[in-house]
């Protein structure tokens, strides 16, 4: 009966381990699978650009949804490790890992850790060994954050024979009294506005690791780092003023007020010449206001005469009138802007996943679809001539892409004719055509992009940050925010990493020249100073 018994478990044993086995493949297959998916969308993207305005969105779906089946894959792979070891006759089984595991970047350090080698020979006990040769298997590790107190020793000195006291300068600090380093200081800024991590959540897990740092006096730490760094958030401002071109946009920003919160602004102006083959750095200055009156963007802009690409808010009217000083602003449209309302009603895309999920479907309107069609056209004429002069730029669009837009403008007024006033696309239609020479302005000057896309990728980070902060504390606080963000977002448009360059400059800017801070700007940083090893944004 045990022989019987041992024969059911083993059996048993057998069947879980296939099983686990083949669950361990499927779980494989389908990570394999989510991988190349997401693959693909993003060669797409690539190749083809931007082919709606939910691309992005689903690239971040389809990474999800890799890391989950990951994770599971590699779940199921122990799970079957397991079970196959309580078998001698099931085959165990191994993922085929990607390659892309075994490669680190060349600029790490590397640690040699050598393992004893035996004194003697297993099979017979002899002590005459040579070295044949080493295996190495590299692991990637890091260190946890390690706090610790510089103390700066100054040391006094008197003379023999004059009785006087000599005693070197005290170095520089930031903040007062110096309690902070700028490493530590870059690390709580970049946090807080690159990171979006209040200063209360940072100050808990400061407190975890050994090191707890009173609220008050962070808050501190960030006003002192913010007056040091203004003279370079004023070259920054300077520099994207300069532009020939400008990006405009804002968003909202709620600030704390008696009893509920208050919608304020933020307002971004980027300057991007790299589409048209621009010698110029790339940048962008943020400003602060409690609300979004017509004269913020007339304040800001009071000194710029060029090109600025915006929406169709009424409050930039008064800079593009001709008797402006120092002269009028000429308006640029932005065609994602106006190519949404009409994509809303063309989504064939969405009203697939909605009739698969069992839901209303959306009416599609074949004018709408046609918009779309005609709209996409320029766009993939812009993607061969990106990066190039403005000439040739404008030398393509004048050959390519104006039929196209004579065309399209032709339709527009033809369905708008057969359109109610108060239809959605009739809206939709009249918005364009009421502005067709800012969307029109690209035809007749290369600098000109079809798109707002860089201001709104400037405000794409407090975007995602209010849902970690929740709100600004005071006016003072949001134009301190607006301030940091001109910097931190200004070193990633120029692949510099924030944190490092922020702790690089906070340790020189004290005994820098101020006729040669623009050595500091982000641009300038990179080549000229040793990038550190801060986290990366």
């Amino acid at each position: 009966m045990d022989a019987v018994n041992q024969a059911l478990l083993d059996e048993n044993a057998v069947l879980k381990a296939q099983l686990a086995v083949a669950l361990a493949k499927a779980s494989e297959d389908m990570a394999l699978i989510a991988a190349q998916k997401l693959q693909i969308a993003k060669l797409q993207r690539q190749i083809y650009g931007q082919k709606s305005e939910r691309s992005a969105r689903l690239l971040d779906q389809l990474s999800l949804e890799l890391e989950e089946l990951e994770a599971s894959a590699t779940e199921d792979e122990f799970a079957a490790e397991r079970a196959v070891a309580k078998t001698t006759t099931v085959a165990s089984f191994e993922r085929k890992r990607s390659q892309e595991r075994d490669t680190f970047p060349e600029h790490l350090p590397r640690e040699r850790v050598v393992i004893e080698a035996p004194a003697t020979c297993a099979c017979c006990g002899g002590a005459r060994l040579r070295k044949l040769g080493e295996d190495v298997t590299r692991t990637l590790e890091t260190t946890p954050r390690q706090w610790k107190v510089v103390e700066t020793v100054r040391e006094k000195f008197t003379c023999r024979d004059c009785e006087k006291i000599t005693q070197a300068a005290a170095p520089f600090h930031v903040v007062a009294r110096g309690w902070a380093g700028p490493s530590l200081l870059a690390m709580i800024v970049f946090e807080k506005f690159g990171q979006h991590q209040p200063l209360n959540r940072q100050a808990e897990r400061y407190a975890l690791e050994g090191a707890p740092i009173a609220l008050s006096t962070m808050a501190d730490a960030v006003g002192s780092v913010c007056a040091a760094l203004d003279p370079l958030w004023r070259l920054v401002e300077a520099h994207v003023l300069a532009a020939e071109r400008l990006h405009g946009d804002d968003t909202t920003v709620p600030v704390l007020a008696k009893g509920k919160t208050a919608a304020g602004r933020c307002w971004v102006y980027v300057r991007d010449d790299a589409p048209f083959g621009g010698a110029g750095p790339p940048a962008a200055i943020f400003y602060y206001s409690r609300d979004r009156r017509g004269e913020h963007p007339q304040t800001h802009l009071s000194g710029y005469s060029g090109i600025l690409q915006a929406d169709a808010y009424d409050g930039y009217n008064r800079l593009y009138l001709a008797e402006r000083k120092p002269g009028p602003i000429r308006e640029a449209a932005c065609w994602v802007h106006a190519r949404r309302p009409f994509f809303a009603m063309a989504d064939i895309g969405e009203n697939a996943r909605r009739k698969a999920a069992g839901k209303k479907e959306i009416p599609l309107s074949p004018i709408a679809v046609e918009i779309v069609r005609r709209i996409d056209a320029p766009f993939a004429i812009e993607r061969s001539i990106n990066g190039k002069s403005a000439g040739e730029r404008l030398a393509v669009r004048h050959a390519s892409s104006r039929p196209l837009v004579d065309a399209l403008e032709i339709y527009l007024r033809e369905q708008l004719a057969k359109l109610s006033r108060g239809h959605d696309l009739a809206k939709a239609i009249h918005y364009m055509l009421k502005r067709w020479p800012a969307f029109t302005l690209f035809l007749d000057d290369g600098r000109v992009c079809l798109s707002n896309n860089a201001a709104e990728r400037g405000l794409r980070g407090i975007a995602l940050g209010r849902k970690s902060w929740l709100f600004c504390g005071s006016d003072r606080g949001g134009q301190r925010a607006a301030a940091m963000y001109s910097l931190i977002i200004t070193a990633k448009m120029n692949g510099v990493d924030p944190q490092a360059w922020l702790a690089d400059v906070l340790s020189r800017i004290a005994g820098h020249p101020a006729h040669r801070l623009d050595e500091l700007l982000p641009w300038n940083w990179r080549a000229s100073a040793p990038r550190g090893s801060a986290l990366a944004a």
